[in-house]
């Protein structure tokens, strides 16, 4: 096989599987490998992948600075985030205190909520109605409502929170990663989903497969500081990882 097309392969490969061993490649190209290290070398120059020790893994999406309005969300990937919210509704307790997070996949928590002793404190107007509606005691914090999330965000929201003391939280994400955690468009925002997961004995962040290996601009939490419930595995890098919960 010419070297351009065997490098053209393994970034194909990569992007289905976002990581790769050396011993992989040599042996679905059945080459040597010093070959397979020279492909990876080159394609890391290149910029198309990063190289690591022992292999390769997918090179991190580009940033992503632009938002999108709830109203255009709200339908994509629709049946996964439903599973997921099943999933985050099942795991509250009676009488937890709840912080849920403003966002379309938190949203979907809502529909499946059965215990009435909890209470849930709420960024989001639509939640804050929700909740009402289905019976449930809620408390809207107060600051600056903004338009494209219908989120309430800004210094008031932050002070706020700070009082609380939350047993669950339930965050959204416009990005997630191993490497560059949990980020969102918007510094406000990022303060108050900072400030709400810091308060939360346990914080769970509700993603769909597609927020992997995105990254927006402002970062709000490590990877690691909270569960982070999805459909699907992303790639073979999040086999072992231990707050990954794949929900069927």
């Amino acid at each position: 096989m010419l070297t351009e097309k065997r490098q053209e392969e393994i970034l194909k490969l990569l992007d289905t599987r976002g990581s790769l061993t050396v011993q992989e490649l040599t042996e679905y190209f059945q080459a040597s490998e010093s070959t397979i290290r020279r492909d990876l070398t080159v394609l890391d120059k290149k910029g198309a992948l990063v190289k690591v020790f022992g292999g390769a893994v997918q090179k991190e999406k580009k940033l992503i600075t632009r938002e999108e309005k709830v109203s255009l969300r709200m339908e994509l990937y629709r049946e996964e985030k439903l599973r997921i919210g099943r999933y985050a509704a099942s795991l509250i307790a009676p009488d937890d205190f709840v912080y849920l997070d403003a966002g379309t996949t938190t949203g979907c928590i809502i529909p499946y909520l059965t215990e009435h002793s909890a209470s849930f404190v709420t960024n989001a107007v639509s939640h804050a109605l929700q909740l009402a509606e289905h019976g449930f005691r809620v408390i809207l914090i107060g600051g600056e409502l903004k338009s494209s999330t219908e989120a309430i965000v800004g210094n008031e929201a932050f002070v706020t929170l700070q009082k609380y003391h939350f047993t669950k939280g339930f965050f959204g994400t416009n990005g997630v990663s191993l490497h560059s955690g949990f980020t969102t468009p918007d510094v406000n925002e990022a303060m108050v989903k900072a400030c709400a997961m810091k308060h939360s004995r346990t914080p769970y962040v509700l993603c769909d497969h597609s927020k992997f290996q995105l990254t927006t601009p402002v970062h709000f939490g490590e990877f690691q500081a909270a569960y982070v419930v999805t459909d699907s595995l992303p790639d073979e890098r999040y086999q072992e990882v231990k707050n990954l919960i794949i929900v069927d």
